[in-house]
């Protein structure tokens, strides 16, 4: 009988950890500052210095105690000019970071009581912090492309579908990009953009792969074609492993999602499976990105 592993102790993060953490709007703008401006020192535009600030009364800013100027630490991140509560906000991060196929707004809205087209506004806002400028490093990968969206009614149903590729370090990072198509020029430009020179790239049959030798990488295929699906090491078990939780969260959660925005999810599930040895702390991996990607 196969035992499920729980998760280890030091990487849980319950609702109990969260209320005592956050148990209001100002411990969640302490917390954003903290990121941005630890023990509130940062550079002061009048006294031209790097300088003490501390809070305002119960405003958003914070004051130089020496000369008084104020500074902002939700200028510039997703929280700016929001009216919805901040402990509002960092719950929905909490909520999308413990769970494994995503959230939907319809849930969020249930749980916090907003109206759905502010829960649809947040979770595209936190989706955008998500995306990431990855460069592939491990030695040894796979690739794949899959097909989201369109109908099989038609025999040309590719045609009504979005192509997405993705590659994956076996063991480690994934990444997954919305194309214009699967063409050989395509495929070969997203290799030489995210793909280290000289790696073992893993690919099934299809002709587009053709030619990455060319460009300095190792390529290894396996023939799906011939019904031929692990031979070895030659596999894209691991691509495919990712496809299959994407095409899981999207069909069950979502249901369906817009070429639009088809890119923002993508995102998402790769920021997840990137850092899926992180427990329920992807929740804190979530928050870091606010203050990261603040202008």
């Amino acid at each position: 009988m196969k035992v499920k592993q729980s998760i280890a102790k030091e990487l849980r993060y319950s609702v109990r950890d969260f209320n005592n953490e956050f148990p209001h709007d100002s411990a969640c703008l302490e917390y954003v500052k903290e990121q941005r401006w630890p023990n509130g020192v940062t550079w002061c535009v009048k006294c031209l210095k790097d300088t003490k600030h501390h809070r305002v009364g119960n405003r958003t800013a914070y004051a130089c105690q020496s000369c008084g100027n104020h500074i902002y630490p939700l200028a510039g991140t997703i929280f700016e000019k929001s009216t919805t509560p901040l402990k509002t906000w960092f719950y929905a991060m909490y909520l999308m970071g413990s769970t494994r196929c995503g959230i939907s707004a319809k849930q969020i809205q249930r749980e916090t009581g907003v109206t759905y087209k502010t829960a649809w506004r947040m979770f595209k806002q936190i989706r955008l912090l998500l995306a990431e400028g990855l460069q592939l490093e491990g030695s040894t990968l796979e690739m794949d492309e899959m097909f989201h969206g369109g109908s099989r009614r038609t025999s040309s149903w590719r045609d009504n579908k979005v192509p997405v590729v993705g590659m994956v370090e076996r063991g480690g990072r994934v990444v997954a990009r919305v194309a214009e198509n699967v063409k050989k020029e395509t495929l070969h430009g997203l290799v030489k953009q995210y793909i280290m020179p000289s790696s073992i790239i893993f690919t099934d049959d299809f002709v587009s792969y053709d030619g990455l030798q060319n460009l300095g990488y190792t390529h290894r295929r396996i023939r799906h074609s011939e019904r031929v699906y692990v031979s070895g090491d030659v596999h894209t078990n691991t691509i495919e492993g990712f496809w299959s939780t994407v095409k899981r969260g999207i069909g069950g959660v979502y249901h369906n999602v817009s070429a639009k925005y088809l890119q923002t999810y993508l995102d998402e599930y790769c920021f997840r499976y990137n850092r899926r040895h992180q427990g329920n702390l992807l929740f804190k991996r979530i928050l870091e990105q606010v203050s990261l990607k603040a202008s």
